[in-house]
């Protein structure tokens, strides 16, 4: 039986939408990734027209639910463009057609950028935030919530110094919604789990691509949902931001990047951050072959 082989810790050069389908089945833990946009970086990718971006996109996402594990996440970066002054819809669709194609929408996590760039608009503001949007294959999936806990936060002093009867009790919500809460179960407390806002500055050291997303944001999803050793996917690898932050946390990265510019960019950058690291776990993974239908 032949065998698809699956390098990990390198970037392979080429269209994702031809390389995918040479890789194994169930071969990665993780996909984090930011395609080009409806109509961006038509100089280096040559642009996706809004009204061809779901069917550009829906055979990529085909193989991606191919290649994750059951209990893998593919987390997408992506914002809809404004034309003729009205939000675009195609966002919207490809989440809907990617249901229809099984994949489980598990949650929306709002990536807010500290630094956005100023600007006026007659009909709106500037844009302050992007989509993450989180896919799953199934209901259970690998989540180590831990990872990201952060501070409790100055508030808890104050707030929790002085507890009333109804704080020592679940305390139900007045506008009869069902939820409550009991705020003695925070005291002795100094980690909380995150929201799903992501508070980050855009990246703005790297000079040599179109459209990079600051390294924390990879970084954040790899901690929640992988372990150390773990397989972490790019399709669209860029100057090779995700794979950086794989290597960082301990986990294998697979890259796929349409121009050739930028995985040598990438590769320059790995190799001076952590050559001894990538020399080392360049490893092969190995999977019987799958059966076409």
């Amino acid at each position: 039986m032949s065998e698809q082989r699956l390098r990990t810790n390198f970037i392979y050069h080429g269209d994702c939408r031809e390389i995918l389908p040479t890789f194994p089945d169930e071969c990665v833990d993780l996909i984090v990734t930011s395609p080009p946009y409806a109509d961006r970086r038509k100089n280096t990718y040559g642009g996706v027209p809004p009204e061809k971006y779901v069917e550009w996109f829906l055979p990529i996402s085909a193989e991606l639910k191919r290649v994750l594990k059951p209990t893998g996440s593919f987390i997408l970066n992506i914002k809809e463009r404004v034309v003729n002054g009205e939000r675009g819809t195609y966002v919207i669709e490809l989440v809907l057609e990617m249901r229809k194609q099984g994949w489980l929408w598990t949650e929306d996590y709002c990536w807010h950028k500290k630094n956005c760039y100023p600007g006026k608009w007659p009909n709106r503001f500037r844009d302050a935030w992007e989509h993450c949007y989180h896919f799953t294959k199934q209901k259970v999936f690998k989540m180590y919530q831990e990872a990201v806990m952060v501070p409790m936060g100055d508030w808890a002093e104050k707030r929790l110094k002085k507890l009333s009867q109804t704080d020592l009790v679940r305390d139900e919500s007045r506008s009869k919604s069902g939820f409550g809460k009991r705020v003695a179960n925070w005291l002795g407390r100094e980690w909380v789990y995150p929201t799903n806002v992501l508070h980050l500055a855009t990246e703005v050291s790297n000079k040599n691509h179109s459209a990079v997303f600051p390294l924390e944001l990879p970084m954040w999803f790899i901690r929640l949902f992988t372990q150390e050793g773990d397989i972490v996917l790019d399709p669209f690898m860029g100057s090779g931001t995700t794979a950086r932050a794989a290597l960082k946390l301990g986990r294998q990265y697979v890259g796929i990047e349409l121009c050739k510019e930028y995985v040598e960019l990438a590769n320059r950058t790995l190799q001076a951050i952590q050559p001894s690291l990538i020399a080392e776990s360049q490893t092969s993974y190995t999977v019987p072959k799958r059966k076409r239908k």
